[in-house]
């Protein structure tokens, strides 16, 4: 099954306009660019905008963002199909003129009443046209069909699927030229792999009866056949075809409303359906190091957030710290000259968080304005004798001369000793008066982070009334 790869290897992405770049779309380019990689060869991105009522401006621009954002860099330009509809019709031409296919007058009454033949007789419906084995017709618009063998099988060696065979009965006449002359997506594709030097073509399996049908097509025309590789969908972690209830979002939802990072988008489709032992963090160079199609499962991969999450938070953990402010300060609303502090207090928030949101939502204690807003759980631990326990922390604070998280820690617990309470107990309001919240890093690292002048006044305020 596992064919060799004898020459140039070039791979395809070829994802339709017609909506973003989604999840799925994404892991089918990462692995032709991965297996390109790996061989040395090409990976290149062609953008089949033959639907023109569906393909917008607007998704093109989240395809090649996404691409960018998830580092798939492509070999020359972008391909656009629409560019080469003149090539196409040639191609149906030549069919044409070869006797692979054939005019066709049939109207839409007649192509309904074979279908709804079809339906009562319980079978699958095949173009049965009047027309196949004509050469002259009426002055009238017509579509060009291929005239498929009747007779035989057709089998591919698919790389992932194995060896898969159509009996050549069950393959109709497809159209390849419509009757205003634009091209099939049928045919569409099979001229521009052609065309482009494609070795490889790498998909979804969904797209595994189109296979038999383009096999048809590049078999007319003499050309090289490319090697398959048609790989399982993804699912939901209930079984169920991926949605948008299970995550199927666009590329730029995942860095834009879920704040995760590119790596480990990157990391984590590669492990949906491709394995390398029992490795789960690969880098980038790990990956095409390592890529092949034999790794490849037959069976659909589940998609589970958990796990993206879980990942995400291992590349934030690792990530350089000038570029996670850099990317959660325009959330803070913050500009560059309180950027310092951001990064100064990275390895402290960072620690805790699994997606740039929570990083975000962690870092607004440093830059809140004062009185702090504390939030209702919060609240709650400023209720009782905590105001005491702020004042006499504020006081014993107040003291120290050298702010630092052994000096403050030691003057928190001398407070918490006198009032013979646990360090919990003084360390919560403290939290809440700090932050406004109820978690956050560490006590001490906050009041490093804060510095002493801006940790004594936010502590005052919660225990000061308005005319002291």
């Amino acid at each position: 099954m596992n064919a060799s790869v004898s020459k140039p290897v070039v791979t395809r992405f070829a994802p339709s306009p017609t909506g973003f770049l989604h999840i799925g779309g994404a892991r089918t380019a990462l692995f032709n660019w991965l297996f390109a990689r790996h061989h040395g060869g090409k990976f290149l991105l062609r953008i089949e905008d033959t639907d023109k009522a569906r393909s917008t401006t607007e998704a093109i621009d989240a395809i090649l963002d996404g691409m960018r954002w998830l580092a798939l860099d492509w070999d020359g330009h972008e391909y656009y199909q629409s560019q080469f509809w003149a090539r196409h019709a040639e191609v149906a031409h030549q069919l044409l003129e070869r006797g692979h296919a054939y005019r066709c007058w049939m109207s839409q009454d007649e192509l309904a009443a074979q279908r709804e033949k079809a339906q009562a007789e319980r079978r699958p419906f095949r173009i049965e046209s009047p027309w196949r084995e004509c050469s002259d017709g009426p002055d009238a618009p017509f579509v060009i069909r291929l005239k498929a063998q009747r007779d035989g099988e057709t089998v591919i060696e698919d790389q992932v699927q194995g060896k898969v065979t159509v009996q050549n009965a069950e393959i109709d006449d497809f159209v390849l030229l419509r009757s205003d002359g634009t091209p099939t997506y049928m045919l569409a594709v099979v001229v521009d792999d052609h065309d482009m030097g494609v070795t490889h073509v790498i998909r979804g399996d969904d797209h595994l009866n189109n296979a038999f049908r383009q096999l048809a097509i590049i078999r007319a025309m003499g050309w090289e056949e490319p090697i398959y590789a048609h790989v399982p969908l993804i699912h939901g972690p209930d079984g169920a075809k991926l949605s948008k209830r299970h995550g199927a979002l666009g590329v730029d939802a995942y860095r834009d409303e879920l704040g995760l990072l590119p790596e480990a988008v990157s990391n984590y489709l590669l492990r949906l359906g491709w394995g390398h032992g029992d490795d789960e963090i690969i880098s980038r160079d790990q990956a095409i190091e390592w890529f092949d199609l034999a790794h490849v499962g037959k069976s659909p991969s589940r998609f589970d957030f958990k796990k993206l999450e879980h990942l995400n938070g291992h590349y934030i953990r690792e990530a350089d710290d000038d570029r996670l402010a850099r990317l959660v300060a325009p959330a803070l609303g913050i500009g560059d000259d309180q950027q310092p502090a951001l990064v100064r207090a990275m390895p402290e928030l960072k620690a805790r968080a699994h997606d740039l949101n929570q990083l975000a939502d962690g870092a607004r204690f440093l830059f809140a304005e004062r009185p702090v807003t504390v939030d209702e759980a919060a609240s709650a631990l400023l209720t009782g004798d905590a105001r005491d326990h702020l004042r006499a922390a504020h006081e014993q604070l107040a003291k120290v001369d050298d702010w630092t998280h052994d000096a403050t820690e030691q003057a928190v617990r001398s407070v918490a000793d006198a009032a013979g309470v646990k360090l919990g107990k003084l360390a919560q309001p403290l939290r809440a008066a700090l932050t406004g919240k109820t978690t956050s890093p560490g006590i001490f690292d906050v009041l490093v982070l804060l510095g002493k002048g801006e940790s004594l006044s936010r502590i005052a305020d919660q225990f000061l009334e308005p005319n002291e």
